[in-house]
């Protein structure tokens, strides 16, 4: 089912729905995305579907907008003309879980924790910008950046700034727990690693979201068939992120076995693209990445691979975000053989060229497995390259393998932390960034994101950002594949699926609930 059908069907259904009984009954959700760790100082991956739950931050992005509102703050805004000092004053009578008081001195403390700690995978470096902050009394928070930075309020949105009591998280360390005390929507009752979360009402909660259910079962899977087995079982309501191709393709064109399972398609940012750590001899020489990237064919991708769930990618900024220019295209056209020879050639490299590629079907569903296999036979069907593909079963143990630098060549997702054309170039550059491989271009980091972050227009940003793009391109560390929708699979008695998800893509689960009736 279209999503323009679904809302269409469940906005004539909203007077039914609530009432006491069976609505009572926790929403079960099954994904393949677990969290790395409940800590939000130690993840910058798909733990914020967890974190955006069960964590405040002072702002949020509502429903699709792109501009964040007060959630834990009563108000905020800069107070200069040059977007270097960002005062929130806090809502009165904010709680922990804990029953312990969320003040300004605990917001201060969980955002300089995380930077502090700076995890190795962790969101420390999106809050690079900050320089210090102070507090004013128990309700208000200012915070002094170290350049101008129109970007962020938008940071302050994400679960990179999730607020945490002191009394239960070290200020040096990650809390070693399978609890969590935070003062958003929900409070996890239970935890129990890559099985499930069970998350309750937090009656103490004061801040934007607005729950239309008491309670909600997340569980873990590794495997999509398993997941979509428990769906067509009646062992879970919805399902989010995780569906393959084949299995999108069965549930939209109602052939699914349970037929009451509907599907809803909603406009999404996900991009995937591979990863090259010059660190390592063999992708060292710029050469050998732009004849990859001269290879690749992303149509064959997607149409062998994705089918009708994906779109080719041109750019580490995807369509839909302003300032999105085909780059890729732009530098290396159509696929060519020929040209590729060409590049090899003249920077001296013997072909074949032997290649390891890495991937995770774990986060990332079983369809990455065979998305690397379409990438290597293309590779390997020019001759110019001789591409092997190894995988790490567990995503931790792949984020593990990222950080010691043992991978070459391999393959990562992203969900925008917010909807702005910096945060699809601004994590993956600089000594530390998002990706564990360190990516150095004074160019990029210290002359065009700088200048963007000065421009409180964004739409005159992304303008700005054209020349990242081109110069991510140029040099081919990082090479963009695809470009996904968000599909989620559910039962028809759930309501509210097509609000569930922000202008970030991660899922507010407090969104979902039951129809009384038809």
């Amino acid at each position: 089912m279209a999503i323009g059908s679904a809302v269409a069907l469940l906005a004539g259904c909203a007077s039914l729905t609530g009432g006491d009984g069976e609505e009572d009954e926790p929403i079960v959700v099954g994904t393949t995305s677990a969290p790395s760790v409940l800590d939000p100082a130690g993840a910058w991956d798909g733990s914020w579907e967890l974190y955006r739950n069960v964590y405040q931050t002072l702002l949020h992005f509502p429903d699709a907008s792109a501009i964040p509102e007060p959630d834990a703050a009563e108000s905020c805004g800069f107070t200069d003309n040059s977007s270097q000092v960002y005062r929130c004053k806090l809502k009165d009578g904010l709680t922990f879980s804990s029953g312990r008081p969320l003040d300004a001195q605990a917001v201060k403390y969980s955002i300089e924790r995380t930077i502090n700690i700076a995890a190795p995978v962790g969101p420390a470096p999106l809050l690079d910008s900050l320089d210090r902050i102070e507090t004013s009394g128990d309700h208000t928070v200012i915070f002094h950046l170290r350049e101008s930075n129109a970007t962020f309020p938008l940071v302050l949105a994400t679960p990179a700034a999730s607020l945490v009591d002191p009394e239960d998280y070290p200020a040096d360390a990650l809390r070693d727990s399978e609890e969590v005390t935070g003062s958003g929507p929900y409070v996890l009752k239970s935890y129990a690693p890559d099985d499930r979360a069970e998350l309750v009402r937090n009656d103490s909660y004061k801040g934007a979201a607005e729950l239309e259910n008491k309670a909600v079962t997340i569980r873990y899977f590794h495997d999509s068939a398993k997941m979509v087995e428990a769906l067509r079982d009646d062992k879970l309501d919805l399902t989010y992120r995780g569906l393959t191709p084949e299995q999108i393709s069965t549930i939209q064109d109602r052939e699914f076995e349970n037929k009451d399972v509907s599907l809803h398609d909603i406009v999404g940012t996900e991009i995937r693209y591979l990863v090259f750590n010059p660190g390592h001899e063999s992708v060292e020489d710029p050469a050998v990445r732009q004849a990859i990237a001269q290879v690749i064919d992303r149509k064959a991708l997607v149409r062998n691979v994705y089918q009708r769930t994906a779109e080719p990618l041109y750019s580490m900024v995807p369509g839909g975000i302003t300032g999105h220019t085909s780059a890729f295209f732009d530098e290396y056209g159509e696929p060519n053989r020929k040209k590729a020879e060409e590049v090899l050639s003249d920077a001296g490299i013997s072909t074949p060229v032997e290649l390891t590629f890495w991937y995770t079907t774990d986060r990332y569903g079983t369809s990455a497995r065979t998305e690397f296999e379409e990438i290597q036979r293309q590779l390997n069907a020019s001759g110019l390259f001789k591409v092997g593909i190894e995988h790490k079963a567990t995503w931790k143990d792949y984020q593990d393998g990222i950080k010691k630098g043992e991978y070459a060549v391999f393959g990562r997702g992203w969900f925008p932390d917010f909807p702005d054309p910096d945060n699809y170039i601004g994590p993956f550059v600089g000594p530390e960034n998002a990706l564990g491989v360190p990516y150095e271009d004074e160019e990029l980091t210290g002359k065009l994101l700088p200048e963007s972050r000065r421009q409180s227009d964004r739409a005159a940003a992304g303008s700005t950002l054209k020349d990242a793009q081109r110069i991510l391109a140029e040099d081919a560390r990082l090479l963009p594949l695809w470009q996904g929708r968000v599909y989620i699979a559910a039962h028809d008695e759930i309501a509210g699926v097509e609000w569930t998800i922000d202008s970030s893509t991660i899922m507010r689960m407090w969104k979902l609930h039951r129809k009384a009736s038809w």
